[in-house]
């Protein structure tokens, strides 16, 4: 037995996983692509019980059954759900194809959710397992810059002025000749030469060429290890140079606002982070769906499912309506 591929349409989507076993079945294929293997003896026999999400391993050692049942959905976001497993399905399919993603409302409506909250869990529990611990850092040439989301203007005189309630954001962007790669975003406290080194050492492969403009902390790069290039806008204007400033990272920021405020309105700090993590885990799978609707169902996933009451417990809860 092989890994499915991924639908290629809204249709096939809708004939392959339109009932329960079909998308037991998914979950069997992806789990055990040779077929069952007992996670305890590793014994290769086993048959499902009643419900078809439990398998119980057959394998006979020393004359002595090993009997250990194995949920095909331990380890992933649909592990004890009380919903069907046909909309965690389809909430993994519209965050991953649908352009602009899709709001917890939106989600509510489309799967005729009687519960806000629902929605709410079903977004969110896939977001935590968005970021994996093994990603490689962004390597070549890095853009890097930081910007405010969210907050009131107050007198606002410059890019870095002081913004009320606004959270600090700081962005890398792989440069890919005259396109972007990979990106990285994160919140940070402020924007100090010691925070942004943090940021790019734990981000940025040592050694790689590392594009800001000319905020002066950025100066720490440089005697870190970093090939630092610093070009100012300002000074750019002044010259007449015409060659666009660190237009990937740029762009990344603007599209990320422009997302934000498009599909979720608003989003409190508490869970801005989770945000930069999906919209960051979209761009940089946008060309491989497959891979990234496994990931949010938590298929090839290295961390533990949390609980509605563990998410609830970073932030504040389902007040804000995102």
């Amino acid at each position: 037995m092989t890994r499915p591929d991924f639908p290629r349409s809204i249709l096939e989507f809708q004939a392959r996983f339109g009932d329960e076993p079909s998308c037991l079945e998914y979950l069997f294929a992806c789990r055990w692509p040779e077929g069952f293997v007992c996670p305890r003896c590793q014994g290769r026999k086993g048959w499902p019980l009643s419900t078809r999400i439990l398998w119980e391993c057959a394998h006979c050692h020393c004359h002595c059954h090993c009997h250990r049942q194995t949920s095909l959905t331990a380890g992933t976001v649909l592990h004890k759900t009380h919903l069907p497993l046909q909309y965690w399905f389809w909430a993994a399919y519209l965050m991953t194809t649908s352009t602009p993603g899709i709001s917890a409302v939106q989600l509510q409506r489309q799967l005729g959710l009687s519960r806000y909250e629902s929605a709410w869990t079903m977004l969110h529990k896939p977001r935590r397992a968005m970021v994996s611990p093994e990603r490689t850092m962004l390597t070549g040439e890095v853009e890097v810059d930081e910007c405010e989301v969210g907050g009131v203007e107050k007198g606002r005189s410059g890019g870095r002025s002081r913004i009320a309630k606004a959270a600090h954001v700081v962005v890398a962007v792989e440069v890919r000749g005259q396109g972007s790669g990979r990106t990285r975003m994160q919140v940070i406290p402020d924007a100090s030469g010691s925070t942004l080194y943090n940021f790019v050492h734990e981000t940025v492969a040592p050694g790689a060429v590392v594009h800001t403009d000319g905020w002066g902390p950025y100066v720490l790069l440089a005697k870190n290890g970093y090939d630092h290039r610093p070009r100012s806008q300002r000074a750019a204007k002044r010259t007449g140079d015409t060659e666009p400033v660190m237009p990937r990272v740029h762009r990344a920021i603007s599209d990320f606002k422009s997302w934000l405020r498009g599909t979720h309105r608003s989003v409190s700090n508490e869970h801005l982070q989770v945000y930069l993590d999906e919209f960051a885990f979209r761009y940089n799978r946008r060309r491989s769906p497959m891979p990234a609707f496994q990931s949010l169902l938590g298929l090839e996933s290295h961390h533990d499912p949390m609980t509605f009451r563990e998410i609830v417990a970073q932030g504040p809860g389902t007040t804000r309506r995102t």
